[in-house]
């Protein structure tokens, strides 16, 4: 998203972030009853939140079907494919049946894909590409919508494949008679262009579907304004951005992110800040191709049961891949991997399905990295949390910071087992544990609230630096929507002002998620704070040495600084250095934090 975006989006909000909650809900349902009435005009653009977005906010996860011509054993003729899926016995009630197995609410149907033979699933008056004569798109959103599931449809941008495999996929001659001009479909501004038409023939015909899934941009759509008239034309459709934080995308989908340890985070290398939508796309059979290739390889339960489990935790939809073949049936490793997941998910459905992640603009507790090598996420929905262990402690105990949430409750959420726990010294500890799940063990724990930190609206914090509109005191206003930006200066002071001298025992922050969390290449890392130092005054002219230095993690999710406790009116923040290296322009010497507090003491069990 561009920095004129952000500004756009993030302006005019400095209420509590309970109250920007209400108002975000009130809004939606204010604006859906306006729309209905016809009172107010389509959207031009995709404001952060409306809507048209909330079924998707309201997802889990999606299954992502790339089923074309050249769906193994692959066709050339469009009719012969056509005739292959009906003979093979095709429904669309299998595909939902398979997506709702997953906890999947939406399906993303890719068979006008570039590499699949541009084929077009669906009747069409444009040649130019396969189109079949049975409505196969039709009857998959039917299906769908009778089912609550909604499907979204793939549209490449793409003309560099016209030929693969020694076949020519374009009919220019057929478009160039239509048009009434010669377009050479073989180039990306005529592709662009007969593209461009059928993206206005689907809406026309199918008005229940999702939406689109833009997989990268054409310069064509963007100098005809593509994007807006869909909003205009269908306010209620989705579009989806694949890799590309386009502010004018409701949803930006990162696509097959590895590298990261534990394998499974997939948030780790993600780097769009909440509550902008964000989709994380991921083949379920993590080898071979996207499309069914003729093989049925494995499905690694641990990866992607991880996946889906983390993203969740972070507020990310999880968009799974599954290679459907020509009658449309799923090989047998991915039919029995959906089985399972059935049957593993539904005993702990309530701590996914309708949650947020945790650690985050919601609140919770501190997700990632626990102790002794144990690593997991944490969801929430009002007073309840539920801790997913995803990477197991060595010992019988784990220890997770409670970021001033009260316990009054933990068990386990598969058994209905009470779990022993304490809370002392900023942190919640679970004992006598054993029995792991192989693949999440899940702890439910009830709160009676937060306490042991200062209200923001009563704190005045002044940066040494910061960019235009992004001063220190949004680092503390009760407000996600907005944040502080250091101008890119390094070191930067955030100077915290309690009004009179008052306890103080730790900062807590929360960075802006903005970047992944690890060097995932040269120009890909961390913009997170590394080095720092804290300070405090009794007059805030005076500060004297360092109460405490050290190295936060590059880690997501919420971040403490404990200090030893002191009474005192300022506290400083001194950042000295962030994670990305040079060789990143974007990130090198960039800071900025959504929200900090000053804690006052820790809490304990309630």
């Amino acid at each position: 998203m561009t920095e004129a975006a952000r500004q756009e989006y993030h302006s005019g909000w400095t209420r509590p972030l309970e109250v920007v909650m209400f108002l975000r809900r009130l809004g939606v349902v204010c604006a859906a009853l306006l729309a209905v009435a016809g009172l107010v005009a389509a959207p031009a653009s995709a404001d952060l939140q409306k809507p048209s977005q909330q079924w998707l906010r309201d997802s889990q996860a999606g299954l992502f079907l790339h089923w074309g011509m050249r769906t193994s054993p692959g066709y050339t003729s469009c009719s012969a494919w056509e005739k292959a899926i009906t003979d093979g016995g095709w429904s669309p009630a299998y595909w939902v049946t398979e997506a709702k197995k997953l906890h999947a609410s939406y399906l993303v149907l890719a068979s006008f894909h570039s590499r699949l033979g541009y084929s077009r699933a669906w009747p069409s008056k444009i040649p130019g590409s396969c189109s079949t004569k049975r409505d196969f798109l039709g009857e998959l959103v039917a299906a769908a919508k009778a089912d609550g599931l909604k499907v979204i449809l793939y549209m490449t941008n793409d003309a560099q494949w016209h030929d693969e495999g020694g076949h020519e996929w374009l009919d220019s001659a057929g478009y160039s008679k239509y048009k009434g001009k010669t377009v050479d479909l073989d180039s990306q501004d005529g592709f662009g262009q007969f593209s461009y038409d059928n993206f206005f023939e689907v809406m026309k015909n199918y008005p229940d579907l999702g939406g689109f899934w833009i997989d990268n941009d054409n310069a064509y759509w963007e100098s005809h304004d593509l994007y807006r008239q869909i909003y205009q034309q269908r306010p209620d459709y989705l579009l989806s951005n694949n890799n590309e934080d386009s502010p004018i995308m409701d949803t930006i989908s990162n696509e097959q992110k590895t590298g990261m340890t534990p394998s499974y985070d997939y948030p780790q290398a993600t780097y769009t800040a909440m509550p902008r939508l964000t989709e994380a796309c991921f083949k379920l059979p993590d080898t071979g191709s996207w499309w069914y290739g003729g093989s049925n390889p494995p499905v690694n339960k641990a990866l992607n049961l991880g996946r889906l489990v983390t993203n969740s935790g972070s507020s990310i939809k999880s968009l799974m891949a599954e290679t459907a073949m020509v009658n449309g049936r799923f090989p047998s490793n991915q039919e029995a991997f959906n089985t399972f997941a059935a049957g593993y998910l539904g005993p702990i459905a309530e701590s996914l399905d309708g949650t947020e992640g945790a650690g985050y603009l919601y609140g919770g507790m501190q997700p990632g990295f626990w102790n002794d090598g144990a690593h997991g996420v944490i969801t929430i929905r009002g007073a309840t949390q539920y801790v997913h262990v995803l990477t197991k402690p060595s010992g019988s105990t784990l220890k997770i910071r409670d970021n001033g949430y009260r316990v009054s409750r933990v068990t386990n959420l598969r058994t209905g087992s009470a779990i022993a726990f304490s809370q002392g010294n900023g942190s919640l500890t679970l004992t006598g544990l054993s029995g792991w799940d192989p693949y999440d063990t899940v702890f439910e724990v009830g709160t009676t609230g937060r306490t042991g930190s200062y209200d923001p609206h009563t704190v005045t914090v002044k940066a040494s630096a910061s960019a235009s509109d992004h001063s220190g005191q949004s680092a503390s206003d009760g407000d996600y929507l907005t944040y502080f930006d250091n101008g890119k200066t390094l070191p930067v002071d955030l100077d915290y002002d309690l009004g009179s001298a008052k306890p103080v025992q730790y900062l807590g922050l929360n960075q802006r998620e903005d970047s992944v969390s690890y060097a995932r290449s040269d120009t890909e890392q961390s913009a997170r704070i590394k080095g720092y130092q804290v300070f405090v005054s009794a007059d805030g002219k005076n500060w004297g040495s360092a109460v405490k230095s050290g190295t936060l993690p590059s880690h997501r999710g919420v971040q403490f600084i404990d200090l030893t406790a002191v009474t005192t009116r300022y506290v400083r923040l001194r950042v000295t250095s962030t994670y990305a290296a040079s060789s990143d322009s974007t990130r090198y010497k960039r800071l900025r934090i959504d929200e900090t507090w000053v804690g006052s003491a820790y809490a304990t069990a309630g």
